[in-house]
């Protein structure tokens, strides 16, 4: 398994100069070869290594491996679509490779290449981003936040084989409740809504004001939010996870990539919906899960929240309100998101294949 260990060098202004006339350069060299790359139809990364290396090694003062990261980036930006041309900007992110970047760690150093030559900067990182670092292999991007550069290094972390769990923990995502799992537990998403009207209010009335201290402090509150957010998914993955693993069990999830093209909200919640970071929460459960070899199950999410646990009746009028279910049929009632993630669970364990016992779904199975 691959993660990013996040570094911040510790450079003096002198050293600053030098890596941000580097990158400069090197996008500048980007949106030459992305020139190239337009002009002549030539998008994949071997033709147009071959179409502008000797070129821009001739007209920038930039080494051959250098140049080879340059055109693998325009060639990655190119693969999504051929219909727009690239432009990069003068100060984004820059790729380096062990051949032009080297860790380290017993001097807390890196060795990195710049357009004034190779330089020595120290770093900072915690604990868990230095043992991470052990196992740096491939890339590493240097990134300007602020005006203060950062490297983002790919690691390799061994990954446990997954367990031989004994049930499956549902989870559901929402947006009133970011999570909520098939024992009843709810994460409350009332902090994220507050903290993110709060931030649009003074959004709001900072740029109608206008004035240079007014984008001053636009400039200053920039990242708040989505940093507080990125906290809290990282503290409910975690419980999530802990708790799948205590237990001995996997962890269940709906598969909803595309639901912002399949789901129309009206105008005032617009804003509400689109804030709703459920796939960065996936994303984090599933690689805490993976270190702590837990396995994850995705499922059909189609109407988990309007299916009865108890006798299986669907109707829309089963979810009486958001927050509560009543099933038309039987009866039986409960909290709605409660009901959905015991959904999600019970999908789980059907399509589990037959080696394992599942406690108390009378289902041989194993992950």
């Amino acid at each position: 398994m691959k993660l990013v260990a996040k570094v911040k060098l510790l450079h003096d202004p002198n050293q600053a100069a030098i890596l941000r006339e580097t990158m400069i350069t090197a996008n500048r060299v980007c949106n030459y070869i992305s020139d190239q790359a337009w002009e002549h139809k030539t998008f994949r990364q071997f033709p147009l290594h071959k179409l502008t290396y000797h070129d821009v090694r001739k007209k920038f003062p930039l080494t051959a491996q250098v140049v080879v990261r340059c055109i693998s980036k325009v060639a990655d930006a190119y693969k999504r679509d051929t219909r727009t041309r690239r432009v990069f900007r003068l100060l984004g992110a820059i790729t380096y490779d062990n051949r032009i970047l080297s860790y380290h760690l017993e001097t807390s150093e890196v060795s990195i290449w710049t357009v004034a030559g190779r330089l020595r900067i120290p770093f900072a990182c915690g604990e868990r981003q230095r043992e991470l670092l052990k196992g740096q292999r491939g890339e590493s991007d240097l990134v300007c936040i602020n005006d203060q550069f950062y490297l983002f290094a790919t690691c390799d972390v061994e990954e446990p084989e997954p367990a031989n769990v004994e049930d499956v923990l549902g989870v559901d995502l929402g947006i009133v409740n970011l999570a909520s799992d098939s024992d009843g537990e709810n994460f409350s998403g009332d902090m994220v809504e507050r903290n993110r009207r709060k931030y649009e209010h003074r959004r709001r009335n900072l740029q109608r004001k206008g004035t240079k201290s007014a984008k001053r402090k636009l400039k200053k509150l920039s990242g708040r939010q989505a940093r507080f957010q990125t906290y809290v998914n990282h503290v409910i993955s975690k419980r999530l996870v802990q708790k799948a693993q205590g237990t001995g069990r996997a962890i269940a999830l709906e598969d909803l990539k595309g639901i912002r093209d399949r789901v129309t909200v009206r105008r005032k919640q617009r804003s509400k919906h689109s804030n709703w970071s459920f796939f960065q929460l996936r994303n984090f459960i599933e690689y805490k899960a993976k270190r702590a070899g837990v396995p994850v199950i995705l499922v059909d999410p189609k109407n988990t929240s309007r299916t009865c646990p108890v006798c299986g009746c669907i109707d829309k009028n089963n979810r009486k309100t958001q927050a509560f279910f009543s099933c038309v049929s039987c009866g039986y009632s409960a909290a709605a998101d409660t009901v959905a993630a015991r959904n999600i669970r019970a999908r789980a364990v059907v399509n589990l294949p037959m080696v394992s016992n599942l406690t108390g779904s009378g289902t041989s199975c194993r992950l």
